[in-house]
């Protein structure tokens, strides 16, 4: 059990310290995941003749397909570690030493990205992606195990939402930054916008490891005493198949999983790979992408407050509905669209239901956990596990037939099959608690 005794649960200054942490590795998601890095990637991963094919430890694949595989492997990684790091962060009091161990992973390997110049340096480029995600996901998971020992839960929502909201505006003032360092580099004196691009990927780790030295010195680390008979290497395994049978005898639990199994696919697979869609397919210039990037940002938090009252006035499983059938219209318009503007009406759409799917997959996965549940974070972890397992499966997807094909329009229509499935397998949820509106 921990010993709080030297904690003072709900202090301010405490719970600042902890939304820092989204201040400061929420610039990763941004500039690397979504918007500079994925554009930069597409302009130096180019064969000799100036084609899209490079060679990968001498292997010839289209750079976009390898970006794709990169991705699942990375996810895979992550999702392999998950009951690991869940294990450590119950067991152990060594949250903020594992926490710096992922945080210098990924921040150093976001600063290595600088190091990725040409072609002849991809599988280093490839490798410091890899590790950045692993880093950022890794480090996640001590930093979610503070927050029911900062606060109370009557404030779980309230403090996770000051976080995000953080790390919204630390990673838009970081990448608007970025973009005018790009846009005028000989103003910063770089010789060019691909020297102000790598120096980007500089600035992303220096502030994603220089802010988060915030939380790690004001965070206090939770003494617990060592529980016999328990191993902390197996721990968080164990748990994941507890829970997996225990599935057994939940069957709404059991079916909603597995319909946010499928979507989450679809939903993440579009939200990591549209920037290549629209360099590939579109050849949008990466001002214009990087633009639209801020742009779904804007919007996306204008949706998760709308899907939001719809969910209060029509239950989650409605709102959910909504969003999964515009969902499955957005893949079928990215086969059609042909024109700039298209695209943007596009990125808007994404950017309304992008927020509020994501909220409310959570929120509807903890209404369905049976009340009195003493063991909830067992099954968030595996919620967890299931998330990072469907955005394997869409990104190696998505590469594949893309790498089939070698038409990137096809990779996008067949994730509308993602979203079939999850659609009809949330339909076969009959519980009250997430058909019922919510009372004020």
């Amino acid at each position: 059990m921990p010993n709080t005794s030297a904690i003072t649960v709900n202090n301010p200054r405490t719970v600042r310290a902890w939304t820092m942490y989204d201040w400061a590795n929420s610039v990763y998601s941004l500039v690397i995941t979504s918007a500079i890095f994925p554009i930069y990637y597409k302009e130096v991963a180019r064969g000799a003749d100036g084609s899209d094919v490079v060679s990968f430890f001498g292997i010839s694949v289209q750079n976009s397909v390898l970006y794709s595989y990169s991705l699942s492997f990375s996810f895979l990684l992550v999702a392999a570690l998950l009951p690991l790091l869940s294990g450590m962060a119950d067991y152990t009091g060594r949250k903020k030493f594992f926490m710096k161990m992922f945080v210098w992973t990924g921040g150093l390997a976001c600063m290595g990205l600088y190091g990725f110049q040409s072609a002849d340096w991809v599988e280093w480029g490839i490798f410091c992606s890899v590790m950045a995600s692993v880093g950022y996901s890794g480090s996640l998971v001590f930093y979610d195990a503070f927050l029911p020992e900062i606060v109370t839960e009557d404030r779980y929502d309230r403090t996770s939402a000051r976080g995000y909201s953080m790390g919204y505006f630390g990673s838009v003032i970081l990448m608007v930054a970025c973009l005018i360092m790009i846009m005028n580099p000989t103003a910063f004196w770089f010789e060019s916008a691909g020297d102000a691009t790598r120096f980007s990927f500089l600035l992303v780790g220096v502030w994603w490891i220089g802010f988060a030295y915030i939380p790690f010195t004001l965070l206090p680390e939770v003494e617990r005493a060592r529980v016999s008979g328990v191993n902390v290497w197996t721990s968080g395994y164990l748990e994941l198949l507890k829970v997996w049978r225990q599935l057994k005898l939940l069957p709404d639990l059991k079916r909603y999983l597995a319909s946010f199994f499928f979507f989450n696919t679809g939903v993440q697979t579009v939200m990591y790979l549209a920037t290549l869609f629209g360099t590939d397919v579109l050849h949008l210039e990466s001002t214009k992408l990087i633009a639209t990037i801020l742009l779904i940002q804007l919007v996306a938090a204008v949706g998760a407050s709308l899907f939001s009252r719809i969910s209060q006035r029509q239950g989650n499983q409605m709102a959910l509905y909504i969003m999964i059938a515009i969902w499955m219209t957005v893949c079928l318009a990215a086969y059609l669209i042909t024109t700039e503007w298209e695209f943007y009406a596009l990125a808007f759409v994404v950017g309304m239901i992008m927020g509020g799917i994501q909220a409310l997959s959570r929120a509807t996965y903890t209404k369905l956990i049976p009340e009195g549940t003493a063991d909830t974070a067992s099954y968030l972890s595996f919620y967890n596990v299931t998330y990072n397992v469907s955005i394997v499966l869409g990104t190696f997807t998505f590469g594949i037939i893309n790498q089939l094909t070698g038409n990137m329009r096809y990779s996008a229509v067949s994730l509308t099959l993602f979203f079939v499935v999850g659609f009809f397998l949330l339909s076969r949820v009959k519980s009250a608690d997430i058909r019922k509106p919510v009372r004020q």
